[in-house]
């Protein structure tokens, strides 16, 4: 699940609730991964996460992962066993992605999605996982992301974003063959082996081959699925 920001506030209620629902478990285990706001309050995201789905009434506990040297702890990965939902926080991209790339704590996410984890990142959670994300540092330009949902590049906050505008920022070549997916605050887009929808109290927007559109939650969004976006 791919959110546009806004994590653990009452906006996002209804969005995680359906997710806990997926997971068909009466307490699901939640594992929160604060690494993204490691230069700004990692204790403080961790414990709006724990207490938010703690209300939702799942199990929800923090794993500590700031630094490299904690993404390739074996004992740390080990943290994420039987955990039923995995949730990266927002913050920085650039950090989270020097932080995961190739480590050991990827490849654990990894596996446990591929076995029916819920893998959800919110604003840098949610950048880091398509083909290449903007760079805040650097403005518009655009670096690798991991990606886990090829060909998609997300741009969260998006509520603050006029169509139009964006629109134009994304007619250069470094765009080209992508599906930009702009995701409100409190919404999200949950990616499935046979498709995606918009989710939250928000709205989606979808900008591929030069045009746009908008999804409002509940509405399911075409050639996109937890593979990434048809070519």
């Amino acid at each position: 699940m791919l959110v546009g920001g806004d994590e653990f506030r009452p906006a996002s209620v209804g969005m995680d609730r359906h997710v806990l629902q997926l997971t068909g478990k009466n307490a699901p285990r939640v594992a929160i991964i604060p690494t993204a706001a490691a230069y700004e309050n990692p204790q403080l995201a961790a414990s709006n996460g724990i207490r938010h789905f703690s209300g939702l009434g799942a199990d929800a506990y923090s794993v500590d992962v700031n630094q490299r040297a904690e993404a390739e702890n074996p004992r740390i990965a080990a943290q994420l066993d039987g955990a039923d939902v995995i949730y990266f926080t927002g913050g920085s991209p650039e950090h989270l992605h020097a932080v995961l790339a190739g480590s050991l704590l990827l490849d654990a996410v990894g596996a446990a999605n591929a076995a029916g984890t819920i893998w959800a990142g919110s604003s840098a959670g949610a950048m880091v996982l398509g083909a290449v994300m903007r760079r805040p540092s650097a403005g518009s330009q655009v670096s690798p992301g991991l990606n886990m949902v090829p060909n998609v590049m997300t741009l969260p906050h998006h509520e603050r974003s006029d169509p139009e505008a964006v629109l134009s920022q994304l007619a250069g070549r470094e765009y080209v063959g992508l599906t930009v997916l702009g995701i409100d605050g409190g919404s999200g887009v949950l990616l499935e082996p046979v498709g995606a929808a918009a989710l939250g109290s928000g709205n989606v927007t979808v900008y591929r081959d030069g045009a746009w559109r908008r999804y409002a939650g509940g509405e399911p969004i075409p050639d996109l699925t937890v593979d990434g976006a048809a070519l």
